[in-house]
């Protein structure tokens, strides 16, 4: 710039100088608009309409910006079903104040497919699921539409949480559970997560002042030995209803199923790779497989 042929001492110089330094000093500055809030995605396996979902959003919305994309109807025991050969529609609807809610035909795994590639048009930040009526925790998560749609976000880099509460009754009591889904919900976003990060959460049916507080665990070796019930319809028709009694095999004390007996919150990481690396290494010594 011109000025700066003129000598050091002259005044022009020096007002031009203290202008420079000031441009370059408020340039430096953070913008005082605050930090953006982060993008939270919530689905469930229990239909829109659920109790679960409008006690999750309410637990969490203002801890960012909400978008909801979950099913029209329960899709309870789906598992990581898609929809293949037939049509998905979304509709946009009103659910909660300041909250974007969207009602899809589809499946859970298929609503968090729908919201990062149609409604986000990028990925979330986080992506809750819940809250679950009724126990997700041991070898239940394998059939689990509520968890199967937060490894599916996994999948898909986003971190993601599936909370599940203890009781199936569309009537519960979700207090408690707000309280916690809260707690986690921050814990997550204050600290930089793993892409695939995804946690199942389940919640004693509890008042909040009566859960101990949170259990790191694995998962338990526990499930529902089943039975179908042989049953004949109006017209004479055969029909079997499934019914079971949930067994545990593991007495360990660093269980989902023990924590949660003992009214602690359980927390168990899972992942979407299921290879058995264990088993990998002692099939590659048995086997003496050439490279």
């Amino acid at each position: 710039m011109e000025y700066f042929i003129l000598k050091k001492n002259s005044t022009f110089a020096l007002n031009m100088k203290k202008k420079t330094a000031s441009k370059k000093n408020q340039a430096k500055k953070p913008r005082v608009t605050g930090k953006e809030k982060p993008v939270i995605l919530i689905t469930n396996d229990d239909g829109i309409t659920a109790p679960g979902i409008q006690n999750l959003i309410e637990a969490v919305k203002d801890l960012g910006k909400v978008v909801v994309v979950a099913p029209d109807k329960p899709q309870s025991g789906m598992g990581h079903a898609i929809t293949i050969g037939a049509p998905l529609r979304m509709h946009k609807i009103n659910l909660a104040a300041g909250v974007e809610a969207y009602s899809c035909t589809g499946t859970p795994v298929d609503c968090v497919k729908l919201a990062v590639d149609k409604v986000l048009h990028r990925k979330p930040d986080l992506c809750l699921s819940g809250i679950n009526h009724g126990a997700n925790h041991s070898i239940n998560v394998i059939y689990s539409g509520t968890m199967s749609a937060a490894v599916e976000a996994a999948i898909e880099s986003i971190p993601s949480i599936g909370f599940s509460l203890l009781d199936y009754s569309i009537e519960a009591d979700f207090s408690g559970a707000r309280k916690w889904v809260r707690i986690i919900v921050e814990k997550m976003l204050s600290q930089k997560q793993d892409k695939h990060t995804v946690l199942n959460v389940n919640i004693p049916a509890l008042p909040a002042e009566h859960i101990k507080g949170i259990k790191i665990c694995r998962q338990a070796y526990a499930k529902y030995e089943e039975d179908f019930i042989e049953r004949n319809d109006p017209t004479g028709r055969r029909y079997y209803w499934l019914t079971g009694e949930f067994v545990n095999f593991d007495k360990g004390k660093d269980t989902d199923v023990w924590a949660l007996a003992h009214n602690y919150v359980s927390v168990v990481p899972v992942q979407f790779d299921l290879t058995n690396y264990i088993q990998k290494s002692k099939l590659e010594k048995l086997w003496r497989l050439s490279s």
